[in-house]
């Protein structure tokens, strides 16, 4: 039988922060944005100031508001990155299985490390002990015969643990797991929780005694993952292959303050279609289905469209890209303001593989323009190439060149 860890970091963020400030330990503390943007939101609170009821994603100054000795340090992403690969190294001191979840959460298979480590929860504890002394950061570890048990063992026990350890075994699932609400189980989010609800199905162990066929005559092959997972039962190794095979390359941003006009728009959508095909060009890709997401500025009515059109032939050409972009916006846009654009490549292929043109005699010159270029923002930095549009006050690409994952470094 297979022995799977999901090794979780407890407040992630906010604990790394504690350990840079040793005299906040005490303290209830919060890493967010910056209130005078739009990200102005809680990324990640720590134990104390829980307490207070701040929950992670609400607004800043309705933390404020629960709290008033909050403490508030801004998010610091490269850090966050380099510890977190720190932790994957000491992972793999255990098995050479790890495969990370998220920037906090990593999965493990530790089915062969026992004659060396001793049995499941005596590893756990020197893992926890092994990132606590490295980091400063409290591991949380759940245990299961596979993956999805790892996770909910994590999500519903091994937080709410004192010693941050819980093993969850598919023959104790009536007593541990099938009490929860059904909301509560991994995969289920509001709407199908709401479904299921109006199906007289309240708890986990309900829809575990739901028939098979009832929930794949009801969702097809999503009602067999349902049933699956609330017997606990998946089959899906612990794979370092796992983020192999990439589908789609974008990028978003909510901007700084809302944009109206047309213009200031373009340049932000001309930023996007860059960075885009700079990933793209630096994965060896290129895409031939373009897509583009709008939301609107306002949050009580909620606007905004996602649209997508499929290329000729795939590119990974800034301006191809951005032409199809415009020309989605213009046909979808309400001429309401506009608060968050995004732009993505997707029915990816390697750039390899692009077949002859016998319209485009331009094409491969333009393609090849765009490694050249990257070659350029490689070596001095990727601010040292920009376009005269980034140069106005609606262009953000030296902001964005600050940050990382939309946050500053």
């Amino acid at each position: 039988m297979k022995t799977i860890f999901l090794v979780d970091m407890q407040s992630f963020y906010a604990s790394v922060e504690k350990a840079r400030y040793p005299h906040l330990h005490d303290k209830p503390l919060v890493v967010s944005g910056d209130p005078k943007r739009r990200s102005g939101v809680i990324l990640a609170a720590c134990p104390l100031a829980k307490k207070s009821g701040i929950k992670n994603g609400e607004r800043l100054w309705e933390a404020q508001q629960k709290c008033l000795d909050l403490v508030i340090v801004p998010p610091r992403m490269q850090d966050y990155i380099n510890i977190s690969v720190k932790i994957t190294a000491i992972l793999e001191e255990y098995t050479d299985l790890v495969e990370p979840f998220s920037i906090d959460e990593q999965f493990m298979d530790v089915t062969g490390s026992q004659t060396l480590f001793g049995e499941p929860s005596e590893i756990a504890l020197k893992i926890q002990t092994h990132i606590w002394k490295e980091t400063r950061v409290r591991a949380r570890i759940g245990i299961g015969e596979n993956k999805i048990l790892a996770k909910m063992a994590c999500d519903h026990f091994s937080k709410k643990n004192e010693s941050g350890i819980f093993w969850l075994k598919k023959e104790e699932l009536a007593t541990t797991l099938w009490p929860l609400p059904v909301e509560k189980m991994f995969g289920v989010g509001g709407r199908m929780a709401n479904h299921l609800r109006n199906m007289g199905i309240r708890t986990i162990g309900q829809l575990a005694d739901v028939p098979l066929k009832r929930l794949k005559d009801q969702w097809g092959i999503n009602g067999q993952v349902l049933w699956m997972t609330a017997h606990g039962e998946d089959f899906s190794p612990v794979t370092t292959a796992s983020h192999d095979g990439q589908k789609a390359i974008g990028h978003g941003m909510t901007l700084p303050r809302d944009y109206i006009s047309l213009a200031e728009i373009r340049v932000v959508l001309l930023e996007l279609c860059e960075e885009v095909c700079m990933r793209a060009r630096k994965s060896n890709m290129m895409g031939q289905t373009v897509t583009i997401s709008v939301s609107g500025a306002s949050y009580e009515v909620r606007t905004g469209f996602h649209r997508q059109t499929t290329l000729y032939e795939p590119t990974n050409y800034v301006m191809d890209v951005f032409q199809t972009v415009e020309k989605l916006f213009l046909q979808f846009w309400d001429r309401q303001p506009i608060r968050r654009l995004g732009v993505s490549l997707t029915k990816l292929c390697p750039d390899s593989e692009l077949q002859l043109s016998l319209f485009d005699t331009e094409r491969d010159k333009k393609l090849e323009l765009g490694y050249v270029m990257d070659g350029i923002r490689e070596r001095y930095g990727s601010t040292s190439l920009i376009r005269a549009s980034s140069l106005t006050k609606a262009g953000q690409a030296f902001e964005r060149a600050k940050k990382i994952g939309g946050h500053y470094k």
